[in-house]
């Protein structure tokens, strides 16, 4: 987001990856410095913030697994639960932790990867 704005960066970084180490938020604070500028990011939050496709999620006719994290701070699992419940068959599983961006080596990983696995097995 720009190396003038470090304080925006570590917002985000603060929302996205709340449980992460210092190595990782430093990881995260970089990737978005040269990634995107300020002007981008408010861009692509203004432009994400306004999509709704709760009306279309009644249209899907494959099997559908849907994840969330019980305490992301970014998109709340309600989200996550009614997307679930608006799509014929879908399987919802709630994941343990608080980062949107499930990280390497904690509980959420490790049951992400797993419940993709079985749902790819069906």
């Amino acid at each position: 987001m720009g190396a003038e704005t470090s304080e925006f960066r570590q917002l985000f970084t603060s929302q996205f990856i709340p449980d992460g180490t210092k190595e990782q938020a430093d990881w995260f604070n970089e990737l978005q410095r040269r990634t995107t500028s300020p002007e981008s990011a408010v861009r692509y939050y203004e432009t994400v913030g306004n999509i709704d496709v709760t009306d279309e999620a009644g249209r899907v006719v494959a099997p559908t697994l849907v994840m969330h994290v019980r305490g992301d701070a970014v998109v709340p699992i309600e989200a996550g639960r009614e997307m679930a419940a608006g799509i014929r068959g879908a399987r919802f599983v709630a994941l343990q932790g608080k980062n949107h961006l499930i990280l390497e080596h904690e509980p959420a990983a490790e049951r992400f990867f797993e419940e993709i696995k079985l749902f790819l097995a069906e």
